[in-house]
């Protein structure tokens, strides 16, 4: 075995998360300065900037993996993630703090991540879906499929726009210079890079371990773009708005599933992904619903709750890597 692949591609992939992150952050400031220069109101930043800055290294890793032929890390890293944002992260974050929840953000929000998470479950299977008794063959999802999840995007962020919605992020700006426009290109350079390292990284491992990439996907390169939502939920617990974290999470899943993926599937037509599929997609319906119930439940999730999510999420991740498949 030749052991220079993971000498070479370990600190690639460290770096890599290092750059989506810090590309991620300086992308979102420097926009806002921009955007606030230019009279464009803070819902209006929080809706669209904030969102797309969060969600910059899913997006940089998908498209990369598309463009490059990998489709299952263009999938398997949105799946992943939004796996790793309700699980790790959130459950995380609830087993330091009870986190409240309203029935606003149970009964639009959450049943409306509930929905869309069946909607991609339905497009890339079909009728293969419930089919258990039968091969599992590849599941694929077309460019209109694609182009409705996008629509479904547009008229959410319109709904919330028009309702007037308070900010789930806060975004501290100052005034618009020269400096901004260094830093969104720096940040930009540093998304697209981190990107496409973490992906070529990633794969170069899984060959190394005989791991798929489906699987490295969903586990590895999954945490690995989530960390500016790992950051910010870090952030709101320090600064004891352990109830920010939940509204941040569940917007950027809906981001990531809707505009991330909704676009892989109109650049890549149509858009083919692996049998392991079926099974994180599986995982990922019953960690939305569950998340939503325990919302529900008291209107909050407790540290009990908190650290349920966790442990599901580390048996998955133990599943994924000793069957090297979803």
């Amino acid at each position: 075995m030749d052991f220079n692949v993971l000498l070479v591609n370990t600190p690639l992939i460290l770096l890599s998360i290092v750059l989506l992150w810090k590309g991620s952050d300086w992308v979102v400031t420097s926009a806002a300065n921009f955007a606030h220069a230019w009279g464009i109101s803070d819902l209006v930043i929080g809706l669209t900037i904030v969102a797309i800055g969060t969600s910059a290294p899913e997006f940089a890793v998908t498209i990369s993996a598309v463009l490059t032929g990998k489709a299952d890390i263009s999938v398997s890293n949105i799946v992943g993630s939004n796996i790793f944002n309700l699980g790790f992260i959130l459950g995380g974050t609830a087993s330091f703090y009870a986190i409240a929840t309203t029935p606003k953000l149970v009964y639009r929000d959450g049943f409306f991540l509930i929905g869309v998470t069946l909607l991609l479950s339905f497009f890339l299977f079909d009728s293969q879906l419930l089919q258990f008794d039968k091969p599992i063959t590849q599941g694929m999802m077309t460019r209109w499929e694609g182009a409705t999840l996008v629509a479904l995007l547009i008229i959410y962020m319109t709904y919330l726009f028009f309702k007037k919605e308070k900010l789930e992020e806060e975004i501290e700006v100052e005034k618009a210079s020269w400096k901004d426009a260094v830093l969104l290109l720096a940040g930009l350079a540093a998304v697209v890079g981190g990107g496409h390292l973490l992906v070529e990284s990633a794969s170069a491992i899984a060959r190394f371990f005989g791991v798929s990439d489906w699987v490295i996907g969903v586990t590895i390169v999954a945490a690995g773009t989530s960390a500016p939502e790992l950051a910010t939920s870090i952030t709101a617990l320090i600064k004891g708005k352990s109830g920010m974290a939940i509204g941040n999470l569940i917007g950027s899943d809906l981001f990531n599933l809707l505009g991330v993926l909704g676009l892989a599937a109109i650049l890549k037509h149509p858009l083919m992904v692996s049998p392991e599929a079926r099974g994180s997609m599986i995982m990922l319906v019953l960690m939305v619903i569950l998340v939503v119930y325990f919302m529900r439940s008291g209107w909050k999730i407790t540290r009990l709750q908190g650290f349920t999510l966790v442990v599901i999420n580390l048996i998955r991740w133990g599943f994924d890597f000793m069957g090297k498949s979803g």
